[in-house]
């Protein structure tokens, strides 16, 4: 009898086991996926959502056109913030939260981003659905973002010195798409403490999206100037 038993028993664990198995690769099948932003690339934001870049100047045309002009003060903490950066450099590594503190930080404040109505919140969690068949989730934290009340304004992503800013447009790009105000067009900008882009996405079925020129601090002049410009006028144009 028990040499019938044991077999019998052996058998009926192994299908348990199997059983069990299965079961639980059929749950985590059926588990939503989630990816965070900063792995996401271009090519994942147009084969799920339809994204698409335009290259018709027209289509972002606010990045250039009525700027608003700096008085002497702004230009001048523009110097003083230039200089600080380029003293940061002296002492790697530069990392991202160092280029959110000699760079970024003071930029919001000289724009009066700071002021009433409008106000930032730093590090923002926002979810983005890629609508694909995994049902996969894109999750990542703002750096920076400008709001009037729950209204974004202008969405912000740092990086740090020795990262390249094109390896950050998708990621900025997946927390435009996330804006909850879907009928607006959405603004950001990149930086990595030396370089600046902005870009612009209009929402649809199938999001279009366009970037600036990008403007480097190592070039004549101070290139933060016309960056300045351009935060304050993208702000502007989304209340």
């Amino acid at each position: 009898m028990d040499g019938l038993f044991l077999p019998f028993c052996t058998r009926a664990l192994r299908s348990i086991g199997f059983t069990t198995m299965k079961a639980t690769l059929d749950i985590r099948a059926a588990m939503p996926h989630t990816i965070p932003a900063s792995a996401v690339g271009l090519n994942t934001l147009e084969t799920t959502l339809g994204l698409q870049e335009q290259t018709d100047p027209t289509f972002f045309s606010e990045w250039q056109t009525d700027l608003p002009e700096l008085g002497d003060w702004e230009k001048q903490s523009c110097d003083r913030v230039r200089l600080g950066y380029f003293n940061l450099l002296k002492h790697p590594p530069v990392l991202e939260n160092a280029v959110r503190l000699t760079v970024l930080h003071p930029l919001l404040f000289i724009a009066n981003f700071y002021v009433a109505p409008l106000h930032v919140k730093p590090e923002k969690t926002v979810s983005l659905n890629l609508q694909d068949e995994d049902g996969t989730t894109v999750e990542g934290r703002i750096d920076a973002l400008v709001l009037q009340e729950q209204l974004w304004l202008l969405v912000i992503e740092a990086k740090q010195a020795g990262i390249a800013i094109e390896a950050g447009i998708a990621q900025l790009l997946s927390y435009m798409l996330a804006n909850p105000t879907a009928e607006r067009p959405s603004y950001g900008m990149i930086t990595n403490g030396g370089y600046f882009q902005f870009a612009k996405v209009v929402p649809g079925a199938a999001p279009q999206y366009a970037l600036s020129d990008v403007f480097v601090l190592r070039r004549s002049g101070n290139e933060l100037y016309p960056v300045v410009q351009i935060m304050k006028k993208l702000v502007s144009q989304s209340r």
